[in-house]
């Protein structure tokens, strides 16, 4: 009966709407490039009909193919059955307008350094010209390495991750952007196993959920590797390492840029000592932070 239904959505307008209407119907949860059923519903449908991902209105009254119609509404059945997040389902994520292939081996790129990335971290990064070496800790698909080399042209980049299976994601990425001459993968748990180096800038999106956090997490971020979540019990434990170690690897006037996420009261009540410079990006306020070399030597 649902099949037969099926036939009477001939329009992008009609798919657009019934999988709207599905998505909220299963309370499914967003965070994973879009926040909401429309913009996640659209992404899907343009990407099925290799439409422009930033044009539907000239197309929505178009009819669509019986093999076209069947294809998208494949992919919201295992959107809504599986809680698959929609960049596993495609294969791609797109961050400050760039495009970067994904699989369940790395999280799906949304770090929101990306939108400071795109300003050359002005004003705390003075002159971008000048920034020689730069390192990504945590580096997962390798999109904030890729962005940052984009941002300082004459960086060197380190992109650095425990798994290998990110990195070959990684790796790819890296090759698609046409920057692999820039941006090096290295293997290292943090600073573990990486060359000695004097970073005028570190980013870092480590994992960083606590263990009451991950005990919550939604369905779609379940498909997600927990090795780039989970953070132990007060979300710190990979911190606690970072920044004891950040300084013997920063140059005399380098930063560390970090992404903390919702873990606010957690980072300040494990060093309270310290007094980072919290950024603000469109939608966060306090989960960013940057500390320089001096805050953390002493």
């Amino acid at each position: 009966m649902q099949h037969n239904a099926h036939l009477e959505l001939f329009t992008l307008r009609d798919l657009l709407r019934y999988a709207i209407s599905q998505f909220n119907a299963s309370r499914l949860s967003f965070g994973h490039g879009s926040d909401n059923a429309w913009d996640e519903a659209a992404y899907l449908l343009l990407y099925t009909l290799n439409l422009p991902l930033d044009t539907l209105e000239p197309f929505l009254d178009a009819q669509v193919l019986p093999q076209e119609r069947e294809r998208f509404l494949a992919l919201v059945e295992r959107r809504k059955e599986e809680r698959i997040p929609a960049a596993y389902l495609t294969g791609e994520a797109w961050l400050q307008g760039h495009r970067f292939v994904v699989d369940p081996r790395v999280i799906v790129p949304r770090s929101p350094i990306s939108e400071l990335l795109s300003d050359s971290l002005s004003p705390w990064i003075p002159d971008p010209d000048q920034v020689d070496f730069v390192l990504d800790l945590c580096t997962g698909s390798g999109c904030l390495a890729v962005l940052a080399a984009l941002a300082f042209e004459n960086a060197q980049v380190d992109a650095v991750d425990l798994s290998e299976h990110a990195l070959e994601v990684a790796d790819e990425n890296i090759e698609l952007s046409g920057l692999d001459g820039r941006i090096t993968t290295h293997r290292s748990d943090l600073f573990d196993q990486l060359p000695q180096c004097e970073y005028q800038l570190i980013i870092c999106n480590p994992p960083y959920v606590n263990n009451h956090s991950m005990e919550a997490l939604p369905a779609e971020y379940r498909h997600e590797p927990t090795m780039a979540l989970a953070g132990g019990e007060d979300g710190m434990d990979l911190i606690r390492r970072l920044l004891q170690s950040a300084p013997d690897f920063m140059a005399p006037d380098g930063v560390l840029v970090l992404e903390i996420g919702h873990e606010y009261d957690n980072f300040v009540a494990a060093f309270p000592e310290l007094e980072p410079m919290w950024l603000s990006t469109d939608n966060t306020e306090d989960q960013i932070l940057l500390l320089t070399r001096e805050q953390l030597a002493s």
